[in-house]
């Protein structure tokens, strides 16, 4: 998102601060500790992340290996996800609320879609609701609406593995489910290209991605005043098989040069079905079997 210069010079949201960033020892990627009760969540997160890494490295840790053969493995699995996927029709609803000082919403933007199938199972998104907005202060940019349809479900498959720094952080539980947890960053940033830099954490037994954290990332030119927020999206498993994306939540504060928005954003996957086709019957005059008939005379 970039910022809308009609913000004025100066202004801050009195509920959040510059975060100053510091380095994880454990983990190597970076962290961000956030001087403010509001951002509390935000810090246990990071804390949370940094205790675990160390417990891990003291007990049970899985060798190099070990953990190479899991991120081989789910890497296997989110492309079988991702397949899977595009056979499947869904609605998809994206609203973005900027915030003033007090919390209040003072500007909305929307979007509902869904992602349907035609006839000949040629696959599509088709736009169903889209109110006119009424943002003040930020210009959605086309690296959001990128990341909106790419890096928010994230999908790390096997073609994409290579792309990526993963480091095993540990293990824990992700709304009661044991999982593996990585942190991911992208080698490099190629121009036009989007990544996730983040967490994501790894069902144990299942090898596929039910949650993730971080945000989407990318090559920026000099001067450049794009600033993207963290998000959360949360995967629940489909037809018994695949864990696919339901819900992604960001509650943040983007920094720009001269000025600071709070902005609040959720993206509802929901009404997954699977594509089947159809086939269709044409009737016509009945051809009868045997000897053809004579031509009649003229």
């Amino acid at each position: 998102m970039s910022g809308n210069k009609r913000i004025p010079v100066g202004h801050c949201c009195p509920l959040y601060r510059r975060a100053s960033k510091e380095r994880n020892p454990h983990a190597g990627f970076g962290i961000i500790i956030i001087e403010d009760m509001k951002n509390v969540l935000a810090v246990s997160l990071a804390l949370g992340m940094w205790t675990m890494a160390g417990a891990a490295a003291t007990s049970n840790t899985p060798s190099d290996s070990e953990i190479n053969g899991i991120v081989a493995k789910f890497a296997a699995k989110e492309a079988q996800f991702a397949q899977a996927r595009e056979n499947y029709t869904y609605r998809q609803t994206a609203k973005l609320h900027e915030l003033d000082e007090t919390g209040t919403v003072r500007g909305r933007w929307e979007i509902v879609s869904d992602i349907v199938f035609s006839q000949e199972g040629k696959r599509s998104e088709r736009v169903v609701h889209a109110p006119v907005q009424t943002l003040q202060n930020l210009i959605l940019t086309p690296e959001d609406e990128q990341d909106l349809r790419s890096v928010q479900p994230f999908v790390l498959t096997t073609k994409d593995i290579d792309k990526y720094y993963v480091r095993y952080l540990g293990k824990q539980n992700a709304d009661e489910i044991p999982c593996y947890v990585f942190a991911v960053k992208p080698k490099s940033l190629e121009q036009g290209q989007r990544y996730f830099s983040g967490m994501v954490w790894v069902d144990d037994r299942d090898l596929q991605i039910v949650k993730t954290y971080g945000r989407g990332v990318g090559y920026q030119k000099k001067n450049s005043d794009n600033q993207f927020p963290k998000f959360e999206t949360y995967r629940e498993q489909i037809d018994g098989k695949y864990w696919f994306p339901t819900y992604t939540r960001a509650d943040d504060t983007l920094y720009f040069q001269t000025s600071a928005q709070r902005i609040r954003m959720t993206v509802r996957y929901e009404d997954y079905k699977q594509f089947k086709g159809e086939s269709k019957i044409i009737y016509g005059e009945a051809v009868e079997s045997g000897q053809p008939k004579e031509p009649k005379k003229p």
